[in-house]
């Protein structure tokens, strides 16, 4: 059963008390970000965007001189070398509130500066790269495991890797054409048709080179936002978190 707009009015804590970790995968452009942190202030948890923090380490490679341009998953040993070194290092400061997202490196708010193209043209150096991915999955843990275990996280791999054992496990997706335009959309319609195709069909495909992102695995629920508005979307994957919780509890 779908909230109502009563309920939409504020959180359904009252539902949803005690540990609770959601996890959300999905593909760039399906919503999994906007609607996560709307999930996540409906029912008074934490937010943690993981593309974020890939987005602020590949801040972080080019402003410390790591040109990332050429770099692919393991195209140049001491390449990767230093992306990893650089993830170890980086000192990063997530905030957590779905109210008021902010992304510090070293006290400088980043939060802006890590949507920029120049970000999404080069974070798939770094989102591909293992060893690198491995220090930010520990970070991840870390962090959900600070919040009291009463979050939202969203990214590629946390139904998989980050948080398999996750309250609730949802692949959020939506067609390719429906991708693009939500990433359009986002983007103020600055981008053309090959740069939000290179945002989202491209960097998708060497970003699966690292992991699935695009298939359910065993115990993922998975919801198609191609037909839903946001909203719809929204109730669609707290149906999905109520029925979970529902199921653990019993």
């Amino acid at each position: 059963m779908s909230a109502s707009a009563d309920d939409r009015n504020g959180t359904e804590t009252d539902a949803f008390d005690g540990e609770l970790v959601v996890a959300i995968d999905g593909p760039s452009g399906s919503g999994k970000t906007s609607v996560s942190r709307a999930v996540a202030q409906r029912l008074g948890l934490q937010f943690l965007d993981t593309g974020a923090m890939y987005r602020a380490l590949t801040w972080y490679c080019l402003d410390s001189g790591i040109d990332l341009t050429a770099a692919t998953a393991a195209a140049d040993e001491k390449l990767a070398s230093d992306v990893v070194e650089a993830a170890v290092e980086l000192p990063l400061t997530m905030g957590l509130d779905p109210e008021h997202e902010t992304v510090e490196v070293d006290g400088q708010d980043i939060t802006a500066a890590i949507r920029d193209p120049r970000i999404s043209g080069a974070v798939s150096a770094v989102a591909t790269n293992t060893a690198a991915r491995a220090v930010l999955v520990e970070r991840q843990r870390r962090i959900i495991e600070q919040t009291g275990r009463r979050v939202v996280a969203e990214g590629r791999d946390i139904t998989t890797v980050v948080a398999p054992d996750a309250t609730a496990r949802i692949l959020l997706t939506a067609s390719p054409e429906a991708r693009m335009g939500r990433r359009g959309h986002q983007l103020g319609g600055t981008q053309s048709k090959d740069e939000l195709h290179e945002q989202v069909v491209q960097r998708d495909a060497k970003d699966s080179t690292v992991v699935d992102f695009m298939t359910a695995a065993d115990g993922v629920t998975t919801v198609d936002s191609t037909e839903l508005d946001f909203e719809q979307t929204v109730d669609a994957v707290i149906d999905v978190i109520r029925a979970s919780k529902a199921g653990a509890a019993t």
